[in-house]
């Protein structure tokens, strides 16, 4: 059934009259924030209600298949944890990528001072930590949980503060984060794997090496990698390392360039175009002619295809998918502690949780101004336009919000509960603490007085 031009525009208009508002929501800053924190509220809510119950059989449900020669039987808890956030790290691995080929690291002189700053506040919250709660050989392995931000919140923070905020003071707390989550990544592969089996990494790593192939002739069919990219994942989970890895690596493998070059899109789109404007012209019926405008429109359509790079589109297409599905149903499998006075003061009394908020709290911000303080004075840096040393604290504290993977490394740092429950505790205050603090902060020091305060001096 064919539409005439005005029919088609009526029932355009009255799709995007319901579907605006939800893309308009989707595409704020702050919008997978707001669901991240109601994803957070539902699992306290839940981890504390009647239906406790539920929630903890929810997350001890098995999930899995057998197929004669291998089987798999993990819970759901596990599947969310290994699985859908291998795809998040997939999703982190493109934007590494991107930010080196395109974005703020891709000179020195441009990575220099989100590099400084990123590892003053990976190294200065550990120190805390370990100072803190390093001599319980227990809870020395949660050294790693406060080194990480939450982007989603720290951004969403930021957008809440409005035009206030220069867009000096994002792109640098983007790249700090992009650093940040590459210590994150680092860490995990390193000190938060098991005794590896080198058989199955063998199999993992010549999964990348055919990826790397396939791109070299010119294979960009998506599904293809997607395949080297699952088989890669079964292989790591039996390697003993942790299976997200196989996420960053195919996220920092995919290319950036795309098949066509702007001119030559421009170029080819051009005689396409004309030539479907000349078949529309000539008004020609029948199957042949139809043929023919059918081919030039594929073939425009495919163009445009392959003149937007792999990680581009993928980056796209995946970071809704990620940012409101994965995220919040991470958070809803992890964040459900469960708030009873014995738990509540198991975690005041334990060096593990002040040992995470500290580091969090008080670490972070310490730890970026002081990293970037060291690259300015000794390499003579400069900070990016719009951002002064006072709205940089600010941005130190918006760094102790870390959630999403720090509630990540608790899962792989500790086996007992009640070490994970005083861990989550301490990430849920400390995150908390710091996004109300680098808030007030920020609305306070920024905006009309561009230099207000001591921090300010030079």
């Amino acid at each position: 059934m064919a539409f005439t031009s005005r029919e088609l525009a009526t029932r355009r208009a009255r799709i995007e009259h319901f579907v605006r508002p939800v893309q308009s929501f989707t595409h704020t800053e702050a919008a997978s924030g707001i669901v991240l924190l109601l994803a957070t509220a539902q699992a306290l809510i839940w981890a504390n209600s009647p239906w406790s119950d539920l929630y903890h059989d929810l997350l001890d449900h098995r999930l899995g298949f057998d197929l004669g020669f291998y089987a798999v039987s993990k819970s759901f808890h596990a599947v969310v944890n290994d699985g859908a956030m291998a795809v998040f790290f997939f999703v982190v691995g493109l934007e590494i990528k991107r930010e080196i080929a395109v974005g703020e690291l891709r000179t020195v002189r441009r990575l220099i001072v989100p590099l400084g700053a990123a590892l003053g506040g990976v190294v200065v919250p550990a120190l805390l930590f370990l100072a803190i709660a390093g001599g319980q050989a227990s809870e020395r392995a949660g050294w790693g949980i406060p080194i990480a931000t939450d982007i989603a919140f720290a951004l969403g923070v930021l957008a809440l503060l409005g035009p206030r905020i220069g867009s000096g003071l994002k792109t640098l707390l983007l790249a700090v984060a992009i650093v940040d989550d590459i210590a994150a990544i680092v860490v995990i592969g390193v000190f938060y794997s098991s005794s590896v089996t080198l058989a199955p990494l063998a199999i993992a790593l010549g999964m990348v090496v055919l990826a790397l192939l396939a791109q070299q002739i010119g294979l960009w069919w998506v599904p293809l990698y997607a395949v080297f990219g699952i088989i890669a994942w079964f292989a790591v989970l039996e390697s003993g390392i942790h299976p997200t890895i196989v996420g960053v690596v195919f996220g920092l493998i995919t290319p950036w360039r795309a098949w066509y070059r702007a001119e030559g899109f421009t170029d080819l789109a051009a005689g396409l175009l004309d030539r479907v404007r000349r078949l529309d012209l000539a008004a020609t019926e029948g199957e042949a002619a139809h043929e023919r405008r059918t081919d030039a429109l594929f073939s425009l359509s495919s163009l445009s295809f392959s003149s937007l790079s792999p990680l581009d589109r993928l980056e796209r297409e995946l970071h809704p998918f990620v940012a409101f599905g994965i995220v919040p149903l991470f958070a809803l499998t992890n964040a459900g502690v469960a708030l009873s006075g014995d738990a509540v003061s198991t975690a005041a009394s334990s060096t593990l949780a002040w040992g995470i908020a500290v580091g969090l709290l008080l670490g972070k911000p310490v730890g970026i101004v002081l990293g970037t303080w060291v690259i300015v004075r000794v390499f003579r840096a400069r900070l990016p336009a719009g951002v002064t040393w006072s709205s940089l604290v600010g941005l130190g504290l918006l760094g102790g919000i870390g959630f999403t993977v720090s509630l990540f490394i608790t899962e792989l740092a500790f086996a007992d509960e009640t070490l994970r429950t005083s861990a989550k505790l301490g990430i849920l205050v400390a995150s908390l603490a710091s996004g109300l603090a680098g808030y007030a902060w920020l609305r306070v020091f920024t905006g009309r007085r561009p230099h207000s305060g001591i921090f300010d001096k030079s």
